[in-house]
């Protein structure tokens, strides 16, 4: 059993939260931590008001601010931090527990504030401070990235001599009942979807116009969706550690309606994330004053908020692997997903399935670390662990997962 530090308030933090206090196996002491106290307060509330725990701590902190972190840290001295806060903070909670001597969990990988672009070569830098001070970082354990690089470790390991191409599809096919929204947040989702597409094939990457290569999909129990080619983190690093890997592509639906919001958005500025300056009133009415604002911050501002979309949100997401490659020397085919309901996600957690769908994963990764089957001093992706624990655990948290073989995968 250890201590655990969830850094965050909102959707995936929550789902999270309500996970690793169902996990009281494992996890003796909990602690969730974001910028606004109240946040976290509420969270606790919800969990105890549901009769899991009621012995859930808080606590305020910048995730911007070292040495915030630091002195939370020591204070609390968790085992494990699970930094469930944006992708904009990871090196700063890193090196937060590099100076305390704490283990590390994530869900995305590092993005700089003033450009749309994610990669992980600024947290694969930390590998050799980790492994001298023997502490463990856990990279990108959410749903894409994290159980998608777990399904391909598992088809790796007891399916395939040698995986060849890999496509990685996320559907959801869920409805919100909003004109528009984003199902994580505004800003993060949206940086994400605009920029360039890229690919990964024959040894190097190719980059395309953003929604430029598109087609019909089917999904399980969903049917036909039109997907996106999209940049996504984890393919960066399954094609290092899978080297047979020939092709790896991820793939995301949008339906029509949400493009057209998107398509507007852009044309209008409101995507531009350099900070502007505007002439407003003054809050004492005596005159006016320039004012500093970024156009995808004040977007986010008035969006619904990703966290209160579950109560009315109907149907599921579909997300998975789709594999060719080598077995016995012949070729086979291998589509391992799950489906998750978002009302159902919604009845165990409050939350949506978007955010059930990352939150889980994070617990269970959590949970791997706390049983001692996944820890070892380094910055590590979860593919470079043993799937066969997690994926047994995927079943019991509450994300089924699906096996085809030898069927067509379209791609």
């Amino acid at each position: 059993m250890g201590k655990v530090l969830i850094i965050g308030a909102g959707g995936v933090a929550t789902v999270a939260a309500v996970k690793v206090a169902k996990n009281a196996d494992v996890f003796s002491e909990i602690m969730i931590a974001s910028r606004t106290k109240s946040k976290c307060d509420a969270i606790a509330q919800y969990i105890k008001e549901q009769g899991i725990r009621s012995d859930i701590k808080t606590a305020q902190v910048d995730a911007d601010e070292i040495p915030q972190l630091v002195a939370l840290f020591n204070e609390f001295k968790p085992d494990l931090v699970m930094n469930l806060a944006l992708p904009y903070q990871d090196l700063t909670i890193m090196e937060a527990c590099l100076q305390t001597g704490c283990n590390y969990l994530d869900t995305a990988n590092y993005e700089p504030k003033d450009e749309a672009h994610f990669e992980y070569s600024w947290q694969w830098a930390y590998r050799e401070r980790f492994e001298k001070a023997g502490l463990c970082a856990i990279l990108g354990c959410g749903f894409d990235p994290g159980v998608t690089s777990i399904f391909t470790a598992y088809a790796a390991k007891h399916h395939f001599d040698e995986i060849q191409y890999l496509d990685i599809v996320d559907c959801n096919a869920g409805n919100h009942h909003k004109a528009f929204a984003t199902n994580f947040n505004p800003e993060i989702n949206i940086r994400e979807i605009t920029q360039k597409g890229l690919y990964y094939e024959n040894g190097k990457y190719i980059e395309t116009e953003p929604m430029e290569i598109h087609k019909t999909l089917n999904y399980p129990n969903v049917g036909p969706r039109e997907s996106y080619l999209l940049h996504h983190e984890e393919i960066e690093s399954l094609v290092i550690n899978y080297p047979t890997i020939k092709r790896a592509r991820f793939w995301m639906t949008f339906g029509q309606q949400y493009l057209t919001y998107l398509d507007v958005i852009q044309n209008i500025g409101m995507s531009r994330i350099d900070e502007i300056t505007y002439r407003a009133p003054k809050a004492d009415g005596s005159g006016m004053e320039d004012v500093k604002i970024v156009p995808l911050q004040f977007l986010k501002a008035v969006l619904p908020n990703p966290q209160e979309l579950g109560e009315n949100y109907d149907g599921e997401t579909s997300i998975g692997c789709r594999i060719r490659g080598l077995r016995d020397g012949k070729e086979h085919t291998y589509y391992v997903y799950n489906n998750c309901s978002h009302q159902a996600a919604y009845e165990e957690t409050g939350m949506q399935g978007v955010s059930y769908t990352t939150g889980v994963p994070a617990c269970i990764g959590a949970r791997m670390f706390m049983l001692g089957l996944w820890n070892k001093p380094g910055v590590h992706n979860v593919e470079e662990f043993d799937p066969d624990p997690f994926m047994e655990e995927l079943n019991k948290q509450g994300l089924l997962w699906h096996e085809l073989h030898d069927v067509d995968l379209e791609l």
